[in-house]
């Protein structure tokens, strides 16, 4: 039986799209993760927000905020303060008068390296548990050129990282 010119393009075509599905995955990964990579992504955001509305509340009124309530009934201020899963808070707390910590839970080791400066991120699993922290510094001059993923670079599970307030 011969094969017609139309079925073995058909053929192609199913093989080629069945072989970009299969690309697609290897790269990416399998569709949870990447869910989970993008919702780990919102907690980036999600903190990165909070640790500037910081810096405003404290411009605003020379002091931190006490609670991560505080700072979202500030005027003017919109930030995100509880996880997208799981609707609990995200953790804050002010250390002294200019340094805070913010921490969130994250399904999956965000695959940034960690680098150094101001900023210091500790794993509390580290902190409270076998292990030592991990300590990251991100506001040196080569922190601007970097991706905000790499700014709060995180492993996963529960992360917590101290900041400075400006």
């Amino acid at each position: 039986m011969k094969l017609s010119q139309r079925s073995i393009v058909l053929g192609a075509a199913g093989a080629a799209v069945v072989g970009a599905v299969v690309v697609g995955l290897v790269l990416l990964g399998p569709p949870e993760q990447e869910r989970e990579r993008r919702i780990d992504d919102r907690r980036v955001t999600d903190l990165h927000g909070i640790a500037a509305a910081t810096d405003l509340y404290r411009t605003r009124h020379g002091r931190l905020p006490a609670s991560l309530d505080d700072l979202a009934a500030e005027p003017g201020l919109r930030i995100s303060t509880s996880d997208p899963t799981t609707s609990e808070m995200y953790e804050y707390r002010a250390l002294d008068d200019e340094r805070y910590e913010v921490c969130a839970t994250f399904a999956a080791d965000s695959g940034a390296p960690i680098r150094s400066s101001s900023i210091v991120q500790r794993s509390c699993q580290g902190c409270h548990g076998p292990g030592s922290a991990v300590a990251t510094r991100v506001d040196d001059p080569v922190a601007a050129h970097l991706g905000l993923r790499d700014l709060w670079a995180h492993g996963s599970g529960r992360q917590c990282f101290e900041m400075r307030a400006r």
